[in-house]
């Protein structure tokens, strides 16, 4: 099913821009989509009552689950420093599936294996998922179009959080109308069988979108004008990358290391947070799903926009000011919470839209902006994936502190004083970061040539010098 059809390839190297675009947005788009129905189902599941001991201390299973799908998918994340990086165009598509069965594999452990040992199985769950972005992404970046399509592929993840959980919900509590009658033809089915088959659902239309995707033309030669070659980047050029721009690089990796740890607990912990505000899953039904199409539809019209500025020193600046007002988005709704303007259902999508708005960059339009305004032949890949090994720390040290250090707070408590927190460093680290790169930018010099000719592909083997 992943050999590639000839005549679809050829049909769309010769496609308008329109097409192409709608092609490419539409088939990245569903491969991530559906590679949350492996990663977030076990989440719409609570868990009540439930522990597990570990070395002495008590934590409450749904946090231990947690804690142990993000280590493995914060690990997968420095291995895909090296594997992503380093992906050939024709290892892209097995590579993809190949992680996806081993997910689905340790999905089915979660299931039957005793209940000490299901934190174990969801960190196996976690350990091949964080690798799926990057593959992915590597079709995307680089174009001259690249704001739209990776707007659109970040919008799948924002999405499909809450669209899995709602299936989660629907498998484990069928009712006769609403989204949960999707699934009354079959029996209930057990919080620890429903992640594995939300999954099994989802395969299918995976491995279609996976061969759809493979069919993407490489980036034309205008493309490689305007936003530079991308290429793999060996160990060496990882390094050399790393130097040149680490003090910038550094205060990324800070911003990061919080708006992930917000992300997640706030993902995470939704059905719980509503719930202690009075906002019960039972009662809102698909709540999860509508308010997530929200913030998804927001962060898409914003980050699509971007695509409007091509001078790259420019929409580096302007990916700054989003991230920027993005973060101070999260002290201001909490605020607003607080004094009574807002309900908690608004409350959390703001929530959404603000965190979303700072985090969704990194995993595409930052670095790709940042690689065409330095001019530096690379992949944005590699950026993301440090990026994201960091976060990922910070996600599991939160995890861990709400429970081991103030475990007496509720987490509506903790998610409270986590958006000042988030709030007040992450909008002086990004502020920081981008007088450092603005610094270090290159005026952007149009080749007149190659843009009077936006359909011509380079050549096989060529490698187009934009600095020439």
């Amino acid at each position: 099913m992943l050999f590639p059809s000839t005549t679809l390839r050829r049909r769309l190297a010769n496609s308008n821009p329109a097409t192409l675009n709608l092609f490419a947005v539409s088939a990245a788009f569903a491969t991530y989509f559906c590679m949350y129905a492996f990663r977030k189902p076990f989440a719409a599941a609570t868990y009540d009552g439930l522990s597990w001991e570990f070395l002495g201390a008590s934590l409450d299973l749904k946090t231990a689950l947690v804690i142990s799908q993000i280590v493995g998918y914060a690990a997968s994340k420095f291995v895909g420093i090296k594997v992503c990086s380093e992906a050939r165009r024709d290892e892209r598509p097995w590579l993809l599936v190949g992680l996806i069965a081993a997910a689905e594999a340790a999905l089915l452990l979660f299931a039957i294996v005793p209940q000490s040992w299901k934190p174990a199985a969801l960190l196996l769950n976690g350990l091949p998922l964080g690798m799926v972005w990057g593959l992915v992404v590597q079709y995307l970046e680089g174009r001259r179009t690249s704001e739209f399509l990776l707007a659109g592929l970040s919008c799948s993840f924002i999405l499909s959080s809450g669209v899995v959980k709602d299936v989660g919900r629907a498998l484990m509590f069928p009712a006769a109308e609403g989204p949960a009658s999707w699934f009354a033809w079959l029996p209930p089915v057990s919080e620890f069988w429903m992640p594995a088959v939300t999954g099994a659902i989802f395969l299918p239309l995976f491995l279609l979108s996976v061969w759809l995707l493979n069919h993407l033309p490489e980036p034309t030669a205008a493309d490689v004008a305007e936003r530079t070659k991308r290429a793999p980047m060996d160990a060496a050029s990882r390094a050399q990358f790393l130097r040149r721009f680490f003090p910038g690089i550094v205060l990324l990796l800070i911003a990061y290391f919080f708006l992930t740890a917000f992300r997640d607990f706030r993902d995470n912990y939704m059905v719980d947070v509503l719930n202690e505000m009075g906002d019960s899953y039972a009662e809102s039904g698909a709540s999860l799903s509508r308010m997530e199409l929200a913030v998804a539809l927001v962060v898409l019209a914003t980050m699509a926009s971007l695509s409007l500025v091509h001078d790259n020193q420019r929409g580096l600046l302007a990916v700054f000011a989003v991230m920027i007002a993005g973060v101070g988005m999260l002290g201001g709704a909490t605020y607003l919470r607080q004094v009574g303007v807002l309900s908690g259902f608004w409350w959390m999508t703001l929530l959404g839209m603000g965190s979303y708005l700072a985090y969704v960059p990194y995993n595409s339009l930052l670095f790709d902006r940042l690689l065409a305004s330095t001019r530096v032949t690379g992949t944005a890949v590699f950026a993301i994936y440090v990026a994201d090994a960091a976060g990922y720390v910070g996600s599991i040290l939160t995890q861990l502190l709400k429970d081991l250090a103030w475990g007496g707070n509720s987490r509506l408590s903790f998610l409270t004083n986590l958006s000042y927190t988030v709030c007040g460093v992450a909008a002086l680290s990004l502020a920081g970061s981008c007088y450092y790169f603005l610094r270090r930018s290159k005026p952007q010099r149009h080749v007149q040539q190659v843009a009077n000719y936006p359909s011509l592909p380079t050549a096989v083997g060529m490698e187009l010098d934009p600095e020439a």
